[in-house]
């Protein structure tokens, strides 16, 4: 234990010296809370109000469509009426667009045979107005619905009535599921393991490349075991891994917490953890990272390069991928057969199962298997590394075949 200390020691006091560390660690609280007081501030300002021309020869189609528009508060919008248009109102409202004074207008055609629907062409300043397109069309469906309505003889307050929105009582919904926060808290959780698994998983295989370049190996085997030396850099780089988490997620916690902060964004702004979210997400980061770290060390020791490297990573990066592809799937759904049995596979169960205890109640037979499945796996894994990683280590010159890593694994 006294040698994988000594290398654990080194690995982190190695890499938490390095520019790149400090750099990434100072940099994601700042970017965001950059982004979050950008939000916040954003939130806060009125919203731009756009100007629009409904042009039609029906004065009072035009009216009811302006009514419509501008008793939308959410849509922000005024509403200029042209009825009846002349022969020099489209040019004139073309100029106003080039001069930003107007950001629309919709031109109303009369339908050329009864019972028809008129025909509508709307001609925006900017093509990239989505939403007071989506605004016209729903403002248009209602009128229309409201005129067909009042022709067939229905009273114009039963009218009214039947076109109110619905009311939609949540208040129970928001005792039983998760909030907002909560569940952004979580999103932003599963991306965090995803990239730091990933990321210093890869960082124990770069490690091993380097050191086995430089032949600093045949030293360090002179006076301890290669089993030492591949569990001191995979305690070394998980710790590295660890310290970052830790100083983020206090980042975030600390920026949440700030008076100021939560002044500006009325009090809504949290990060929704409760103490079990905390260890599980603790539990599976680290059960995570000693599985890859595992893979990414065999890797290593097979390859003599960065470039062989890139060409195996894949062998860690398919089962993360599947985990990001999947999550859609467990969001959605995540008592369903398939769920289950994706976090049970204990390649994908850091990412799965935490994701599926942060956003519904998990029975705990589920969570205990998993557990020890990962724990299975680790070994089953660890004891073929080490077997590859004894002899790949000393290893120079080509990269090995299937054969030759059979062969490895035979050795005693």
């Amino acid at each position: 234990m006294h040698n994988i200390w000594l290398i654990a020691k080194r690995e982190y006091l190695e890499r938490v010296r390095t520019k790149s560390f400090i750099l990434t660690t100072i940099l994601i609280p700042l970017l965001m809370g950059g982004g979050i007081i950008v939000a916040v501030l954003t939130q806060g300002r009125p919203e731009t109000t756009s100007r629009l021309a409904v042009v039609s020869s029906d004065q009072q189609l035009a009216l009811d469509l302006q009514t419509e528009l501008e008793s939308n508060k959410d849509n922000h919008i005024t509403v200029d009426v042209i009825s009846p248009p002349d022969s020099t109102t489209r040019a004139t409202l073309n100029g106003e667009l080039g001069s930003k004074n107007l950001d629309g207008y919709l031109w109303i055609t009369p339908a050329t045979t009864p019972g028809a629907r008129p025909v509508f062409s709307y001609t925006p300043r900017s093509d990239r107005a989505f939403a007071t397109k989506e605004d016209i069309k729903a403002a248009l469906r209602s009128v229309l619905i409201r005129e067909r309505l009042t022709h067939q003889g229905m009273v114009a307050s039963d009218v009214t009535a039947l076109m109110q929105p619905v009311q939609l009582d949540t208040t129970q919904a928001s005792k039983n599921a998760a909030s907002t926060s909560s569940y952004i808290t979580v999103i932003i959780l599963f991306f965090l393991m995803y990239f730091v698994i990933m990321l210093y998983g890869m960082n124990v295989a770069r490690s091993i490349i380097e050191e086995k370049t430089s032949r600093v190996f045949e030293v360090l085997l002179a006076t301890i075991t290669s089993g030492e030396i591949m569990a001191g850099k995979m305690l070394g780089v998980g710790a590295v891994g660890l310290t970052q988490v830790f100083i983020w997620l206090g980042a975030a916690l600390l920026l949440t917490g700030v008076a100021a902060v939560q002044a500006m964004a009325g009090g809504q702004l949290h990060l929704a953890l409760n103490a079990a979210e905390i260890i599980f997400f603790f539990v599976f980061f680290i059960l995570g990272f000693l599985l890859y770290a595992s893979i990414a060390a065999a890797l290593g020791a097979m390859t003599n390069s960065e470039q062989e490297l890139q060409q195996l990573n894949m062998v860690l990066v398919l089962p993360l991928a599947a985990c990001f592809f999947a999550m859609g799937l467990v969001v959605t759904n995540p008592n369903s057969a398939l769920s289950i049995i994706l976090s049970l596979v204990p390649f994908m169960t850091p990412l799965i199962m935490y994701l599926r205890i942060s956003i519904a109640a998990v029975p705990m037979w589920q969570i205990g298997l998993s557990i020890g499945l990962m724990l299975v796996s680790i070994y089953v894994v660890l004891w073929i590394a080490s077997r590859i990683y004894r002899i790949g280590i000393l290893m120079y010159g080509k990269k090995p075949n299937l054969p030759e890593i059979l062969r490895w694994l035979k050795y005693s």
